[in-house]
């Protein structure tokens, strides 16, 4: 009786601790649907005057723009970015993980070494190649990165996933007259599906929610993105439209909840099988 308890009372402790962390989103969805004057002056959740104004003139957007400019900007350079993440990462880590080269291992720990890196260090120099190139205020630095097997992370996590595949494979399909590159479209990537989709997951979540990298290099409003887009609707000197601005962040939530739903069975998996030697 007395584990029984103990269990039962951890269980009660997760339970209040989800609710805690998730009180912060249930007050946006629910303060979004409030009139701007009972928005920060009415306690509880469950609004007492229901309104959908807030909805309407948050998609009106800014200066003509509207709101769904944002999103179709934003879901273009996710879904870009997933692309670029997931086949150049996957090509890096099939070399480090299955071919031999000159220098392999110092190639890979310099590559190891650029995690370390904060981002603010290169920004500078990012900045300026850019603007030479005359990038600024396009996509391009947003995303070409992305397809030049940038993130070190994504390439570690799959050379750690691909080393866990026996070699036998590829000596069999070696055997039978299979190249480096049937054995990675054939063999490699079709295991690799867990970890090609947590990268593709990470990789959405964090250009979705990005928003630094967005303020730098995009000025024009008909680019902007729907962090930008947020950000604009918020007025320093205290006339913000809040409800708009609860709103838009509520929907802003929407896509990455979704993608997170759907695909948390191989998300999962990919994280659990990279940890595994």
């Amino acid at each position: 009786m007395q584990m029984k308890a103990i269990g039962l009372s951890k269980h009660v402790l997760i339970i209040l601790f989800g609710i805690a962390m998730l009180y912060p989103v249930l007050w946006l969805i629910s303060s979004s649907f409030k009139p701007n004057d009972m928005i920060f002056t009415q306690t509880g959740l469950w609004p007492k005057v229901f309104t959908l104004d807030n909805y309407r003139k948050g998609w009106q957007g800014l200066q003509d723009v509207s709101f769904g400019t944002f999103f179709v900007n934003s879901w273009m350079i996710s879904v870009l970015s997933v692309l670029g993440n997931v086949v150049t990462c996957s090509f890096a880590a099939f070399a480090f993980g299955r071919l031999s080269f000159k220098f392999q291992k110092v190639w890979f720990a310099l590559m190891l070494v650029t995690i370390m890196l904060p981002y603010h260090v290169t920004l500078i120099p990012q900045y300026i190649i850019y603007n030479e190139l005359h990038w600024i205020n396009t996509y391009f630095p947003l995303v070409l990165p992305k397809w030049l097997a940038h993130d070190s992370f994504f390439i570690l996590m799959m050379v750690q996933f691909i080393r866990g595949i026996p070699r036998e494979l590829d000596e069999s399909a070696t055997i039978d007259g299979c190249s480096q590159r049937q054995i990675y479209f054939k063999i490699i990537m079709p295991l690799l599906t867990p970890a090609l989709i947590s990268a593709a997951i990470f990789t959405f979540i964090w250009s979705w929610d990005d928003f630094f990298s967005q303020m730098i290099y995009l000025s024009d409003i008909k680019l902007f993105t729907v962090q930008l887009g947020i950000r604009s609707l918020f007025d320093p000197s205290g006339q913000s439209d809040w409800g708009a601005l609860l709103a838009m962040s509520t929907l802003s939530l929407v896509p990455i909840t979704l993608i997170f739903l759907i695909f948390q069975r191989y998300f999962m998996e990919g994280i659990a099988t990279t940890g595994l030697k």
